[in-house]
């Protein structure tokens, strides 16, 4: 077996996946919110480190037919770095069939069409993917600060070149005095792209972040209910309308309820459920 860098991240879909470190890090490792990355350098490990990692995982699971690139940011990667790991691992595991990564959004914004094309070719199949917020002033104050037109042309692209997609969104991320600012510029970014999936988290600060995260809302950040958060679930949702079919969830360790559907087809469901919760239980 391989020994990994800690601490080692990947989402909840890649449980069974093979996971091999591409970086170490995240390539920008500034956004307030997030601590997963902070007790790291980001490192672009070299390929021959990298291919050695694939060989000892091949050795143990010849079978696999997922594989997730950490750590945070892997798509920060030069595209024929990344070429070469895509080529190198699916050499070595015959029945591979998905290979995914995390991507920063200034990174997807970064790749052109056509580097994201070879990618798709070289079977980079599914991104996963920090909206957080759509509103550029929530954005700056969780210091990720990227426009709107910016997410929108880099999921776009990503979509095009035949890439599936999950987005996640932070519920409460903006506070109470953001909140509707938060959620109507978010879903309005949602009903103009094409996406596979999408999930919400609930805003969960660890203890050494709060002051810092506080700190860029000008001292005014409060913290959202458990009602406030399905407040803005059910509000977010019905906003909602998107324009092709999306796998809907809401089933991450931090959310107070937990969700699952297919948009637009189970939107009203959905926010029934939500409703319910709200009226009958807080």
């Amino acid at each position: 077996m391989i020994e990994y860098n800690q601490p080692l991240y990947r989402p909840p879909a890649e449980a069974n996946s093979v996971i091999i470190q591409a970086t170490l890090g995240c390539s920008f490792n500034k956004c307030t919110f997030c601590t997963m990355y902070e007790s790291k350098e980001f490192i672009i490990r070299p390929l021959k480190d990298v291919f050695l990692d694939i060989d000892k995982m091949a050795s143990f699971y010849s079978d696999a037919n997922k594989m997730f690139l950490a750590d945070g940011d892997a798509l920060a990667l030069d595209t024929n770095h990344l070429v070469k790991i895509l080529e190198y691992a699916y050499s070595k595991f015959s029945k591979l069939r998905r290979v995914s990564v995390y991507a920063s959004a200034f990174n997807l914004h970064d790749k052109s069409l056509e580097e994201l094309y070879l990618l798709k070719e070289k079977g980079l199949t599914l991104i996963y993917y920090g909206i957080e917020s759509g509103s550029f002033e929530v954005l700056k104050r969780i210091q990720k600060p990227i426009s709107n037109k910016k997410m929108c042309e880099g999921l776009n692209k990503a979509y095009d070149a035949g890439m599936k997609i999950s987005v996640t969104v932070i519920l409460g991320v903006a506070g109470k005095k953001y909140s509707n600012l938060h959620i109507e510029e978010t879903a309005k970014i949602l009903n103009q792209i094409k996406i596979t999936y999408l999930s919400t988290l609930q805003l969960m600060l660890e203890a050494h972040t709060k002051e810092r995260f506080i700190k860029n809302f000008d001292g005014e950040f409060e913290l959202l209910s458990t009602k406030e958060m399905l407040e803005e679930q059910k509000y977010f949702l019905e906003l909602l309308n998107p324009i092709n079919k999306v796998i809907f969830r809401s089933n991450h360790a931090s959310n107070s309820l937990a969700l699952a559907g297919t948009l637009p087809k189970d939107k009203n469901r959905l926010v029934d459920e939500v409703n319910y919760v709200i009226e009958n239980y807080l």
